[in-house]
């Protein structure tokens, strides 16, 4: 359950942005794996760990981002942030109904985990949701 959770947290950023993106015609530079963008998003003793972990991360391409509607642009960017706390939650609301052992006060945790990635990367100058803001105030 822990694993499962974990690798969706890692990953499902990256791959929402992507999907919605190529939904949209946005291209993509490259992909990476690293480090978070947003250390100083995490609580103190974390930041250094997810400055390490794997995250899986897209780069779009600049002539696609320039030719793409702000709403487009909008709605990519918070569509990496809406799966951030989405798709671990789901997990966990799984887990929790296929009656794992430990999984209620996980769901917990992940309940207000995914509180916390939306209201600090709302509050976020560089983060996401303020991207899209940014691309809708230009329409």
């Amino acid at each position: 359950m822990i694993a499962a959770w974990l690798l969706l947290y890692f990953f499902r950023h990256g791959i929402a942005l992507w999907a919605v993106g190529r939904l949209l015609g946005i291209r993509f530079a490259f992909y990476a794996v690293g480090g978070t963008d947003h250390p100083g998003s995490y609580p103190v003793g974390l930041r250094w760990l997810f400055e390490h972990l794997p995250f899986f991360g897209v780069r779009t391409d600049k002539a696609s981002m320039q030719k793409a509607s702000p709403m487009a642009k909008a709605i990519m960017w918070s569509a990496g942030v809406t799966s951030s706390a989405v798709v671990p939650t789901l997990s966990a609301i799984c887990a929790w109904t296929a009656g794992i052992p430990g999984s209620k006060p996980f769901l917990l945790f992940a309940v207000f985990w995914a509180i916390g990635v939306v209201a600090s990367n709302w509050t976020n100058r560089t983060g996401d949701y303020s991207k899209a803001r940014r691309a809708l105030a230009k329409q």
